[in-house]
């Protein structure tokens, strides 16, 4: 049996460094090299357990077939996940970020986009919908407008656009991104081959 990985903590890494991590990790996982479950699960459970030192944050769309830890191959305590239909910046959001940023270190920030998602597809069709699912489409459609009714194209002009109004909107980010203390990026994930690309 293999001697379980070493934790890794958020401290020693570059924001550089750490958007590297995510996108080996994903390799790994689109390879079937995983190497996540070789982690010693109880060291990390008493490790996280009176604080936590995620080297990466990583916006998302709320889709189950989006599972943030596994695609980039990380385990607990790595990653500080939000989420959100359509994975669109909100205040609440915005907050949650800068508390990952500026209080646990997070280095690197990904919004992630991914195939076929259903808010963006709502918002290009613009129909009808049933309780407040339709507050999403004001957040999405400069996206639509920008691709011109192109799902892929959407999706990913969406992440584009909800990184930018990250980096502009919040004041924490922005002073970390102008010191170089992080990154951030838009990303896309394809959910048939499993692969993330930056966009």
């Amino acid at each position: 049996m293999l001697d379980p990985l070493p934790v890794l903590a958020q401290s020693n890494l570059t924001p550089d460094a750490a958007l590297k991590e995510l996108l080996d990790g994903n390799k790994r996982f689109t390879t079937g090299a995983m190497t996540s479950h070789e982690h010693d699960l109880l060291i990390l459970k008493q490790k996280n357990a009176e604080k936590q030192e995620p080297f990466a944050a990583v916006l998302s769309c709320a889709d189950s077939r989006v599972p943030v830890e596994l695609i980039f191959d990380q385990t607990i305590g790595h990653i500080f996940v939000t989420r959100v239909a359509g994975n669109v910046v909100t205040p609440e959001i915005i907050a949650s970020l800068e508390y990952g940023a500026a209080v646990l270190g997070t280095e690197v920030i990904l919004v992630l986009g991914h195939s076929g998602c259903g808010a963006v597809k709502a918002a290009i069709q613009g129909a009808a919908v049933p309780g407040q699912i339709s507050a999403l489409y004001p957040h999405i459609q400069p996206a639509v407008n920008q691709a011109g009714h192109d799902l892929e194209a959407s999706i990913k002009a969406n992440a584009k656009i909800q990184a930018g109004l990250l980096s502009e909107s919040s004041t924490v980010v922005a002073e970390m991104l102008k010191n170089n203390k992080l990154k951030v990026a838009a990303v896309y994930y394809d959910i048939v081959s499993g692969s993330v690309t930056l966009l």
